[in-house]
């Protein structure tokens, strides 16, 4: 194909992108009033899945293959970072320095670690009742736990953070999320279709498959955002420069 034909099809194709764009905005609902179509359909069809949340039954029920897709671009990252910040074997690891902390913010850090580590896992377990989710609450509990290294020091962070474990539960939230989906596929459902018992409204047990996808996307978050962090603390660049860079610069 040669430039000039490539360059056609790109017109083209923009040209029917921006056609159907003008059409859809011409039946847009007007600013400020009483017609809400998509919204109007998403809450009944959370209200009959039993999903006291809108947001998570669009997230984990209506829209779940759109959240895969979410999902898997955070462990794709946290794979790419453990892939290119890995240690070579031309690098060594020093053991890092204790360090001072002022009485006052180890007090309040660890007061409120055990609160945050607690919101974190409230939010994630009532994702399917209340604003928050498994995304929200994961971040959470992943920052709770770096609050140990302003208490303490990183030597401290790395004793309750052991990386392998992490990384495990990394990919089992997110394998997790995939198996939900397909053990819907032998019930005669669509791919992460929610086939389970919906049970009783604004419970624990509601929403059929959603609280299960909002726990595997929970641990897969806060997992991840563990591991993120470490390979960017285990990091550590000193630039030196001699004398004749130096001069060189001047």
């Amino acid at each position: 194909m040669t430039m000039r034909l490539r360059m056609w099809v790109l017109a083209l194709g923009g040209l029917g992108v921006a056609v159907l764009y003008v059409l859809a905005c011409l039946d847009l609902p007007s600013f400020g009033g009483h017609r809400h179509p998509y919204g109007d359909r998403a809450v009944r069809a959370a209200l009959a899945r039993h999903t006291a949340n809108t947001i998570s039954s669009v997230n984990f029920d209506q829209r779940a293959l759109d959240t895969l897709g979410e999902e898997s671009i955070l462990f794709g990252s946290v794979l790419g970072t453990v892939v290119l910040l890995r240690q070579t074997r031309d690098e060594d690891r020093q053991q890092p320095e204790p360090a001072r902390v002022a009485p006052s913010v180890r007090r309040y850090a660890l007061f409120a670690l055990p609160v945050t580590l607690l919101i974190g896992l409230y939010i994630v377990a009532h994702g399917q009742l209340s604003p928050g989710g498994g995304f929200q609450g994961g971040v959470v509990v992943a920052t709770s736990l770096h609050l140990l290294y302003i208490a303490v020091d990183y030597r401290a962070l790395e004793r309750i953070r052991p990386l392998g474990l992490y990384e495990v539960a990394d990919a089992a939230g997110e394998a997790a999320y995939v198996l939900v989906g397909a053990a819907a596929l032998p019930a005669g459902w669509a791919f992460l279709g929610n086939f389970l018992p919906y049970g009783t409204f604004n419970t624990l047990a509601s929403g059929g498959t959603v609280p299960l996808l909002n726990a595997a996307i929970g641990v897969e978050v806060a997992a991840g955002v563990v591991v993120l962090l470490a390979r960017f603390l285990d990091q550590a660049v000193e630039i030196v420069s001699t004398d004749e860079e130096a001069e060189d610069r001047a």
